[in-house]
This record gives structure tokens, C-alpha cells and sequence, in this order.
């Protein structure tokens, strides 16, 4: 079994979940990229070894039983134990996504990557986690998932566009990951929900204003919690989210 703290990052070829990965590996950590594209991830790979961390690729596409099954493998052979995931995977779905025109179809490939994915790689990878010392999840959601933020009525408190699609899977993910935290209450595994904030990625036309780095930060805080930190908990950069 490996010595050195391993994680896993899904979807981290690229945007926040590259610098999500580059964020710990420059803590010393075995990173695992997790990307479907075999080409996007050994290129990811080869730049983080570059710039000096133990980077490694996980073939994995989170829809796909077979993918999660055999990643598991990997990473059992690998080191032994998983102490970190995050499930950084996401789509945004189709335009339009107004509720009275969305296509039901949409709305069902969203949700499947999104939370099925995510419940999917978790149980996977959750007897890995187990034989680690402090293990912690942390699933990447959106601030578009608080049903608080959405139901504003003012400007500044209404978060995203209207989005049948990916605004319920983010609030689905976070109903999903409480869930998890209540199961896992008596072990010694933190879940938690982190939003990156409004990022300059692909998912969104590069229109965000912040960067993929300043965007990962939050992960990097969640996967690093002390023994007695938060589970089952909702935060971005300025503290908690609101449900």
C-alpha cells in the first residue's frame, strides 16, 4: 500500500478539475486524472508531471458501469487505498433549457452524469476509501443548485439563468451528498458539497469571471479538512451556501 495520499479527480483534463488535480499534486499527493478522452488525459498527465507532481491516468467515464468498475481497479493496484475523490465531472445539457420547452431526454443525460455518475464512482471507490485514515469526498457543485439563490427575487440574489436541466441536478447532487453524510455519520469519511463560483471554463462559454485556479480552491479545502471538519455541508470560498 502506498505511503503517499492518493486522490482521485474526475473530469480533470481540463478547467477546474485540471487545477483541482495541479492544486494537489503541488502538496506532494499521487493524483489520479480522471477524463474519458484518452488523448485530453495523458496530455493532462504529461503537464502535471512537467511542473513536478505524481500524476497518473484513470481512464473513466462515469456513465458507464464497466469504466467506474475498472477504474477502481486501477487505482486498488496502484496504491491499495483511495484518501480523496472529488467528483468533478459535469455537463451543462442542451440549450433551451426554460422548464415549458426543455426536452425530457435533456434533462435525463444531464441528471445521469451529474448525480447517477457521481453516486456511481463514489460507491465504486468507497472501499478504497475506507482503508484510508482520513478519508473525504467532495462532489463540485454550483451555486445554481440553492433553491434559496434561485427563488430570489432580486437580481443580486438570483444565481444563473433559468435551466430546467442543469440548475435541479446541482440541487439533486447536494440532496444526494447529504444523504451520503448522514449514512457515513459514524465513520470516519467527510463528504462535502463545494461551489466553485462563476468560472471562465468550456461549460460555459468561457464567460465566467474567475479563474479555473481561484474556481478549484474550494476543493482543495474541502479534500484537505481536518479529522474534526465539516461533513455534509455546502461551501464556497466566503463560507456556507445556502440550501
Amino acid at each position: 500500500m502506498s505511503e503517499r495520499t492518493t486522490a482521485l479527480v474526475t473530469g480533470a483534463n481540463k478547467g477546474i478539475g485540471y487545477e483541482i488535480a495541479a492544486g494537489l499534486g503541488a502538496l506532494g499527493w499521487s493524483v489520479g486524472v480522471g477524463a474519458r478522452d484518452d488523448g485530453r488525459r495523458e496530455a493532462a498527465v504529461e503537464r502535471l508531471r512537467a511542473a513536478g507532481a505524481d500524476a497518473f491516468g484513470v481512464p473513466l467515464d462515469v456513465t458507464d458501469d464497466a469504466s467506474v468498475t475498472a477504474a477502481a481497479h486501477l487505482i486498488e493496484e496502484r496504491a491499495g487505498r483511495l484518501d480523496v475523490l472529488v467528483n468533478n465531472a459535469g455537463i451543462t445539457g442542451r440549450l433551451p433549457q426554460e422548464p415549458t420547452g426543455v426536452d425530457p431526454a435533456n434533462i435525463r443525460t444531464v441528471v445521469e452524469t451529474n448525480v447517477i455518475g457521481v453516486v456511481r464512482v463514489t460507491n465504486a471507490m468507497l472501499p478504497l476509501l475506507r482503508r484510508s485514515a482520513s478519508p473525504r469526498i467532495v462532489n463540485m457543485s454550483s451555486s445554481v443548485g440553492s433553491l434559496t439563490r434561485q427563488s430570489g427575487t432580486a437580481t443580486e440574489t438570483t444565481t444563473g439563468p433559468v435551466a430546467a436541466a442543469y440548475a435541479p441536478s446541482k440541487t439533486f447532487l447536494n440532496a444526494v451528498t447529504v444523504q451520503y453524510a448522514r449514512e457515513l455519520r459514524d465513520t470516519n469519511i467527510l463528504i462535502n458539497m463545494g461551489c466553485p463560483g462563476f468560472v471562465a471554463t468550456d461549460l460555459n462559454g468561457f464567460r465566467g469571471v474567475r479563474t479555473p485556479e481561484q474556481g478549484a480552491a474550494i476543493a482543495i479545502e474541502l479534500a484537505t479538512l481536518p479529522d474534526d471538519g465539516p461533513t455534509g455541508g455546502f461551501f464556497e470560498d466566503a463560507g456556507v451556501v445556502p440550501w
